[in-house]
C-alpha cells in the first residue's frame, strides 16, 4: 500500500460566499458525503504563501520575531508571505519575502516541503524552501509598515530550534515543520534527495 495523498472532490449542491477581505474570503459549500446525505462545511479560501528556512555556513537558521494578533503573541518565524498574485511562481515569491524581510538573497534553493496548514477548515497550502549560501542583499532595504516596524531578528543553530521546538517554546507552524524537515532529512540521509526548486505543486499551479 503507497501512503500518498490523492486529489478527490465529492460533490457540491450549492456554494456561498458570506465574507471577502482584504487576502481571504470565507467559503460555504453543502457537500454531499459518501452516503447521499448533504452537510455545510464552511472554511477560509487562502491565496497560498511561502516560506524560507535560510540556513547560514554556520549552521544557523534566520529567524524573525513578529507580533501576531489573533494569538496575542511575539512569535519566532522564518521569512513568509502571501502568493499575492495567481499563478506566481512561489520561488520568485520566496525569493522576494526573503530579501524584504531579512535583506538576504541565496544562491542554492531546494524544495524543503509542501503542506497544509489547516486542510479542516483553511485552503492555505504552504510551500517551504530551504535556502543556503546566504548573503547580504544589494541596494536599499525594504521599507516596512505596521507589525514589521516591531521585528525582531536572530540567527539560531539549528539544533537549539529543534530543542525549542520539542520543549514547546516555538510555535509558528512554518517554523515547526521546516526545523523538523530538515532535521529529519540529515538525519535520514536524504537531503540531496530534496526537490528543485521548481518542482510542480499540484496544490498550487505555476508559471515557470
Amino acid at each position: 500500500m503507497t501512503i500518498k495523498d490523492t486529489p478527490q472532490e465529492w460533490e457540491v449542491r450549492a456554494t456561498d460566499t458570506p465574507f471577502v477581505g482584504n487576502k481571504t474570503s470565507v467559503r460555504t459549500d453543502d457537500v454531499v458525503m459518501p452516503d447521499g446525505h448533504v452537510v455545510r462545511r464552511d472554511y477560509q479560501v487562502h491565496p497560498g504563501s511561502v516560506a524560507v528556512l535560510a540556513l547560514d555556513e554556520e549552521d544557523r537558521v534566520l529567524l524573525i520575531k513578529q507580533y501576531r494578533h489573533p494569538v496575542r503573541q511575539k512569535l519566532w518565524e522564518i521569512p513568509a508571505g502571501l502568493l499575492d498574485v495567481p499563478g506566481e511562481n512561489p520561488l520568485h515569491a520566496a525569493q522576494r519575502e526573503l530579501y524584504e524581510e531579512a535583506h538576504v538573497k541565496a544562491e542554492d534553493w531546494r524544495v524543503l516541503t509542501d503542506v497544509y496548514t489547516t486542510p479542516g477548515g483553511c485552503d492555505e497550502a504552504i510551500r517551504i524552501f530551504l535556502a543556503r549560501d546566504l548573503s547580504e542583499a544589494e541596494g536599499e532595504r525594504f521599507a516596512v509598515e505596521d507589525e514589521e516596524t516591531d521585528l525582531e531578528y536572530a540567527r539560531v543553530p539549528l539544533d537549539e530550534l529543534v530543542r525549542g521546538v520539542l520543549a514547546g517554546e516555538l510555535h509558528n507552524n512554518c517554523l515547526v515543520v521546516g526545523v523538523l524537515s530538515l532535521a529529519s532529512a540529515r538525519a535520514s540521509g536524504r537531503l540531496d534527495e530534496l526537490r528543485p526548486a521548481d518542482a510542480p505543486w499540484p496544490a498550487r499551479p505555476f508559471e515557470a
